[in-house]
């Protein structure tokens, strides 16, 4: 029996907002569940009948690109829709990288790197059952129905772990960031499982650190966003960009910079990839405006993609007094 036409993908997935400190036991509906936030693919796993796909949070199917969870689903029954993460490790620690190469990748290169680096898959939802919708469910019997399913399952398939213990969540968040978790991710109890709402709340690490600003976005007197590099293999290479600059912020960072030495390390036009490589959006060029280069801290969390930040960077305070040469990669 296939699934109904309101349970096939793509789906919209349930999203999480920013909150600055974790929140407290009874702060969400039914009360919070705490959950580690995996620095992965988000991933809907479909089985449907005799077919087994997987769905990106914008509705691409990468199946393709995960063939070892594709026959990891052998240990469902059909009607099944979970929601969780692809994560893979490397040397006990969360590799996103290796995630990417599986996207741009070749079917051959795909198969050779399942093998090499093989993928799993952590199941924290699920969204439907013997092909029945169970959104509508409260997220407390949600995961009994998940637990009941999982009892029998073997790597590369495995559960999230969940506590209901605000002490032990915060335990979680200072001791988990050494294997790659990003942070928590908070549900209400209560709460049914609403596809495209940020219903849900999330906690990240963010560590500050020192790097070098040598453009910026904007004018140099009335900068917009920051444009921040490290130094890599001696070059001081661009690892990033930073939040939109508040405007008593960027008035008092344009009396800090310099109209640009020759020669600049960067160029006057970039791709924009070389900003963000994860979020790729827009296609024309992005004009830089160069400066002389400034030490500035900032504050990150810690996904990286190579050696880049993966999201925006928030501007902390300028450093001046810092040499330029004493900057060195912490990551």
């Amino acid at each position: 029996m296939p699934l109904p036409a309101g349970l096939r993908p793509p789906l919209g997935v349930a999203l999480a907002r920013p909150a600055e400190t974790i929140p407290a036991a009874d702060a969400l509906p039914g009360g919070a569940r705490y959950e580690p936030k995996w620095d992965g693919f988000r991933l809907l796993l479909v089985v449907d009948d005799d077919d087994v796909s997987l769905w990106s949070r914008q509705g691409k199917n990468l199946t393709r690109a995960f063939p070892e969870l594709v026959a990891a689903a052998a240990q469902l029954p059909s009607g099944v829709i979970l929601d969780g993460e692809a994560v893979v490790w490397s040397d006990d620690r969360l590799d996103f990288d290796a995630l990417l190469r599986r996207t741009n990748g070749s079917s051959s290169t795909v198969a050779k790197l399942s093998r090499a680096q093989p993928a799993s898959y952590v199941a924290f939802d699920i969204l439907a059952i013997a092909d029945r919708d169970a959104r509508d469910l409260r997220l407390d019997d949600r995961r009994a129905l998940l637990e009941e399913l999982a009892r029998e399952w073997s790597p590369p398939l495995n559960l999230s772990p969940v506590t209901a213990d605000a002490a032990e969540a915060a335990q979680w968040f200072r001791s988990l960031v050494a294997s790659g978790i990003e942070g928590l991710v908070v549900k209400g109890a209560a709460q049914p499982y609403v596809g495209g709402d940020r219903t849900w709340l999330k906690v990240k690490h963010h560590d500050t650190l020192d790097v070098i600003c040598a453009a910026v976005i904007g004018s140099r007197e009335r900068p917009e966003e920051l444009v921040i590099g490290l130094p890599v293999d001696g070059e001081l290479r661009i690892v990033g960009r930073s939040a939109h600059l508040a405007t008593s912020t960027a008035r008092e960072l344009g009396r800090l910079m310099r109209e640009s030495a020759e020669p600049h390390p960067w160029p006057q036009e970039v791709k924009p990839g070389t900003l963000s490589r994860f979020n790729r959006s827009g296609r024309e060029p992005v004009r830089l405006t160069l400066i002389q280069p400034l030490v500035v801290e900032i504050a990150a969390d810690v996904a990286m993609t190579g050696k880049s930040f993966r999201h925006v960077v928030r501007f902390v305070r300028a450093r001046p007094e810092i040499p330029v040469a004493e900057v060195e990669p912490s990551r």
